[in-house]
């Protein structure tokens, strides 16, 4: 599943300060693979360079 700027996403990513937390996809960049990665902004900060198996849908 791809995602989209202004979408809700909870980042799972047991490195990440933000594992768990629920943030909002602010930008999508696509590698040179064709694959895409996102920033997420959260409360408090932000993630950059998030694969997309990182991210759940937030319902």
């Amino acid at each position: 599943m791809s995602y989209e700027e202004d979408d809700e996403v909870i980042l799972h990513d047991e490195h990440s300060e933000y594992d768990g937390e629920t943030g909002t996809v602010t930008q999508v960049m696509e590698t040179m693979f064709g694959d895409a990665t996102y920033t997420v902004s959260f409360e408090d900060g932000q993630e950059s360079g998030v694969p997309e198996d990182s991210l759940e849908a937030q319902e």
